[in-house]
């Protein structure tokens, strides 16, 4: 049996949207999340910081996001938080979320649905590897909940990425 969104769940994974939309205006890929606490305060937010050429590609929004809470909160407060993501984390990404001892995350945008959306984009070559495969792989739990809210969390990425990379 899969685990419902929550109100709370909608609307902070709206916010990490809406994130994701201020990181295209700021000129950076169209990606953000946010970790929450048991209670839905938001601990943490994040958006990409992986653009060329003064970005660093391991800087996705997902990663710093845990980073940012895991350097605030100690590793069973992080048990008890929650990743909101624009986007499905990537493998990279999910291995974060793993070291950093969250157990829960929810996403909007798919990793199959933002493939058909770069498509061969050189700044985003994203695996087909599903975060749960990732999570399934290590000693804790992690719950997953997503995609969803897919149209929503389309909406930033409209655009961006069919023009080529950008000049510079």
């Amino acid at each position: 049996m899969h685990e419902a969104p929550t109100p709370t769940d909608l609307d902070l994974l709206r916010r990490a949207i809406a994130l994701s939309a201020d990181a295209r205006a700021q000129g950076r890929h169209p990606f953000a999340a946010l970790v929450a606490d048991a209670q839905g305060r938001v601990v943490s937010t994040a958006i990409n910081n992986s653009m060329p050429p003064e970005g660093d590609p391991t800087q996705h929004a997902e990663l710093r996001a845990v980073a940012g809470a895991a350097r605030i909160l100690p590793p069973d407060a992080m048990a008890d938080c929650t990743l909101y993501t624009s986007a499905e984390p990537c493998c990279m990404c999910a291995g974060a979320v793993y070291w950093t001892n969250i157990r829960r995350v929810v996403y909007a945008l798919s990793e199959h649905r933002l493939l058909a959306l770069t498509g061969a984009h050189p700044e985003n070559p994203t695996f087909a590897l599903p975060c749960r495969e990732v999570f399934a792989r290590g000693q804790h739990p992690v719950a997953v909940l997503g995609p969803m809210l897919e149209d929503e969390a389309a909406g930033p990425h409209a655009g961006f990425w069919c023009d080529g990379p950008p000049a510079g």
